[in-house]
């Protein structure tokens, strides 16, 4: 389908503070990408502009060759946007709005859709006023999932969502989506996207603080655990129980990333970037 390209994006709300400036990324198709930051970092404002929901006040902006503010047809039926918030009509049963969401989208996959609903527990002939706001959630992504879009958004997916259910998640997420799709995933949840995703983003202060795939930083980094501090650590942090640290990966074994020590890292401001083998151009 081509690519997300954003060039020296700026934006902000009337009369507030830039919430992005000078802002560049590339997203080519085929990852999961997980977007993190602290609450108020601009992660649903991000999402929002590339839906099409929102304006940049500066800089460019292509999805697919598409500008998203002008909302054209060919470019509404390749985005599939989940917000946090129940965006569903709850007159409506899930069955009753998929059959009228899916014309818009011409690769929805109906039998995907019911099947998914199923995995989720979710009764497709109960109106969605009655649903629990998990279920709502579930509702929400099933329809993400099953409308062959290239580019699906999906902000903090796994709120209100119980252990089984996203375990469920992560498992469809992986399979369902094919070679020519793209999902960004905005969460600070981060432990419930592990094993997931296949590129991070940390968004601090209106930048891009790191932009690197999962495979780049096991390859490069040692993520471990100590009873007292280590000299040579990139980043630790400490608790009751010891020391995790980063470590840059000579001869060690490979280890899983640990996202949320990564998150906390990047954001205290240490060069992660730095320490990775391959260069990070944010450009994919």
């Amino acid at each position: 389908m081509g690519k997300v390209v954003i060039e020296q994006m700026g934006f902000s709300y009337p009369g507030k503070p830039k919430l992005f400036e000078g802002l560049d990324l590339t997203l080519a198709s085929g990852q999961v990408v997980g977007l993190l930051g602290k609450n108020g970092a601009g992660k649903s404002s991000f999402l929002q502009i590339l839906a099409g929901l929102l304006f940049p006040n500066d800089g460019q902006l292509s999805v697919f060759g598409y500008i998203p503010e002008q909302r054209s047809p060919a470019f509404l039926q390749e985005v599939f946007f989940v917000p946090d918030e129940n965006f569903l009509p709850e007159h409506l049963s899930a069955q009753a709005y998929q059959l009228i969401l899916q014309p818009f989208y011409p690769r929805f996959d109906r039998e995907t859709f019911t099947r998914l609903l199923d995995r989720f527990e979710v009764n497709s002939q109960e109106k969605i006023k009655n649903l629990s706001f998990g279920q709502q959630k579930k509702v929400g992504l099933a329809m993400a999932l099953s409308s062959g879009c290239a580019l699906i958004l999906l902000d903090e997916p796994t709120n209100g969502l119980d252990i089984s259910s996203k375990s469920a998640f992560r498992k469809e997420l992986i399979s369902v989506l094919s070679e020519d799709q793209t999902v960004v995933i905005a969460t600070h949840l981060i432990r419930d996207l592990e094993n997931t995703l296949d590129r991070v983003m940390i968004l601090d202060q209106g930048q891009i603080k790191l932009d690197a795939d999962l495979s780049d930083l096991a390859d490069s980094l040692h993520f471990g655990f100590s009873q007292s501090e280590v000299s040579d650590a990139i980043f630790s942090q400490s608790s009751a129980l010891g020391v995790q640290f980063i470590q840059e990966r000579t001869t060690q074994a490979q280890t899983v990333v640990n996202l949320e020590l990564l998150f906390e890292g990047v954001t205290a401001g240490v060069p992660i970037a730095s320490f990775l083998s391959k260069t990070n151009s944010l450009t994919v």
